[in-house]
């Protein structure tokens, strides 16, 4: 079985350097907050083009302390709406609502999955106040046209990031100009992104994890704060806060995959280009791509009007996929208030959407054989 992903094969080789970081932290016994996590938020920082890294428990606690930090400065209000697209993973708009602002739901473009900025203005009412870019499947979405709308209409741009670790920002000859600054990493200098370090994204560790990176620095210093109860000195509560502090241990096993991010997303990006260039089947449509490093291939995403029946076949054949994701958020049941809505786009997305297994560990007799099954089916 070609398994969709291996975590096992993927951390294997950190083996050796995980125990000796294990080893440190015992040796150091300090397990919270310490030089660790302090080594991982200069490092992802720099590595980031950003000011400021704070790294935090996960990826959706990431997105609420940035809500939560815009609120304590007084630049949102609970009750205020974020525009956030309709077909992004739940996280996202669980983020909006735990801090207590108002999703608002905007159809993504059928090529790349993203948001459509086209779609955006139309839904800007005297209510919004952000909008939160989601880089679905490790593409980054169309931050110049975003950012330019939120420029207009004083908007906060908060960047969803959780799948795009090392997409960079520039510009190719494509149906969708991306930009054209060099080493902006998931970013617009104006923005602040959240990350996730979960086991399965480009930048894993092996638990929960998360961060913030910014350049705002009043905004820094109120998160550094609301992730440790609302505390910079301890026992000093200047804010209602929370406990999410990314770990010692995962820090810096962390620290230790980031030197290689690159290097997998260039491995990710020469399967992607195998995928595109020889997967030939009228019956399945490939993702855009413009063949630049705004992509990082979290997700390898086809679509299929008859997806079961594909899974099924792949499955018969040894080879396992994945469904990213099989109902949209506002057909959720935690949403009830929401399930009349109509989002055909997305709706339609959801219904074709199949992850193929993209990691840095495939080999090309693994690439191969998912390219000539597929090309059977």
């Amino acid at each position: 079985m070609i398994s969709f992903l291996d975590l096992k094969k993927i951390n294997e080789p950190y083996e050796t350097a995980f125990q000796d970081k294990l080893k440190a932290v015992l040796d150091n016994g300090w397990y919270i907050l310490g030089k660790e996590v302090e080594a991982f938020e200069k490092a992802f920082a720099e590595y980031c083009q950003a000011k400021y890294c704070i790294g935090v428990g996960n990826g959706l606690d990431a997105l609420v302390l940035i809500f939560k930090g815009y609120i304590r400065l007084g630049k949102l209000q609970k009750g205020d709406e974020v525009i956030v697209p309709a077909n992004t993973f739940i996280a996202s708009i669980l983020a909006i609502l735990e801090a207590d602002l108002i999703p608002v739901l905007v159809e993504p473009r059928l090529e790349t999955y993203n948001i459509n900025p086209d779609l955006i203005e139309e839904n800007i009412t005297s209510k919004t106040k952000a909008i939160l870019a989601v880089h679905l499947y490790g593409q980054l979405a169309e931050m110049d046209q975003i950012n330019q709308i939120a420029a207009q209409n004083n908007l906060l741009v908060i960047e969803d990031a959780a799948q795009s670790h090392g997409a960079v920002l520039n510009s190719k000859m494509g149906k969708f100009q991306i930009s054209n600054s060099k080493f902006q990493i998931a970013d617009n200098l104006k923005s602040t992104k959240a990350f996730s370090f979960y086991p399965g994204k480009n930048l894993g560790c092996l638990g929960d994890g998360g961060a913030i990176t910014t350049n705002d620095s009043a905004l820094a210093k109120v998160i550094f704060s609301l992730r440790n109860y609302g505390s910079e000195k301890k026992y000093h509560n200047e804010f209602v806060g929370v406990n999410s502090r990314l770990d010692e241990l995962q820090a810096a096993f962390l620290n230790l995959k980031l030197s290689n991010l690159d290097s997998d997303n260039d491995k990710r990006r020469a399967i992607a280009k195998r995928y595109l260039s020889e997967i030939k089947n009228d019956k399945i449509i490939l993702p855009f791509w413009d063949l630049s490093e705004n992509h990082v291939f979290h997700l390898f995403v086809i679509r299929t009007e008859n997806r079961d029946n594909l899974q099924d076949y792949l499955t018969q054949n040894n080879i396992q996929t994945v469904i990213h994701y099989p109902i949209p958020p506002h057909k959720q049941k935690a949403f009830l208030e929401w399930n009349n809505l109509s989002f055909p786009i997305t709706e339609k997305i959801h219904n074709e959407v199949l992850s193929l297994p993209i990691s840095p560990v495939l080999t090309d007799d693994e690439v191969s054989f998912v390219i000539e099954i597929l090309n059977k089916y």
